[in-house]
């Protein structure tokens, strides 16, 4: 006679696909049932958890980043398991994870950029915000993305909280960069970096920014760096 699912004998086997974010609140509200016990195991295709919070967020902005000791919580519990290095399609599959689990949930995110579909979109020296923060974030992928800061000028298309993270991190100076904890190949580039003025371009008015009130505010507290609004 085989134990019934959800026991403490035979849990509920579930696999986790993803280790950012949404993958790790699935993992805390799975493994808190109190009628069904859970075990997870997670699988992801970089070596390191916490996806976005460790790869996507800008690097001076530790508060935010400081969710990640719920997901440390959430890795100490002994009924979860994480596999990192393991790229789902080609070291798993489906097919693989239907003999093993109960239940799987994909949580991999949306990693592709929008394409603005303009002229000169794919010229050398245009690179998507993605690109860019997982650059400076020492992204495995992105480590040897070729990023030409020898120009003096740099623009910012977007008025969202990501397009203030790029344009806050190009305006830093190389002491308030060190204070971070940027990927140090990162610190160095920027540190040498010949830009001395950076635009940010919006289709519409300041009425529909995106960006934060917190998001704006930092950039008067920039060392070395003037904010410039056109009175028009």
């Amino acid at each position: 006679m085989t134990n019934q699912i959800g026991t403490q004998e035979r849990p509920l086997r579930v696999a986790i696909i993803g280790a950012g974010p949404s993958g790790f609140y699935a993992t805390g509200s799975l493994l808190q049932q109190k009628d069904i016990q859970v075990s997870v195991d997670m699988f992801d295709r970089l070596p390191a958890p916490h996806g976005l919070v460790r790869y996507g967020v800008a690097p001076d902005h530790q508060k935010i980043k400081s969710v990640s000791k719920v997901y440390d919580r959430t890795a100490t519990n002994a009924r979860f398991r994480f596999f990192g290095n393991v790229e789902f399609g080609k070291d798993l599959t489906h097919a693989d994870l239907r003999q093993h689990y109960d239940q799987i949930v994909y949580a991999v995110g949306a990693q592709a950029d929008r394409k603005l579909n303009i002229p000169g979109e794919n010229l050398r020296g245009s690179i998507s915000a993605t690109e860019f923060v997982a650059w400076y974030n020492g992204h495995p992928d992105f480590v040897d993305l070729p990023i030409d800061l020898t120009c003096e000028s740099a623009v910012v298309v977007g008025v969202g909280n990501v397009a203030m993270d790029v344009a806050r991190i190009l305006a830093k100076s190389a002491d308030e960069l060190k204070a971070t904890d940027m990927a140090d190949y990162a610190v160095a580039a920027l540190a040498a970096s010949n830009i001395k003025d950076i635009y940010v371009l919006a289709r519409r008015s300041a009425a529909q920014v995106k960006f934060t009130p917190p998001e704006i505010r930092e950039f008067g507290e920039l060392s070395t760096a003037d904010v410039v609004v056109d009175p028009a």
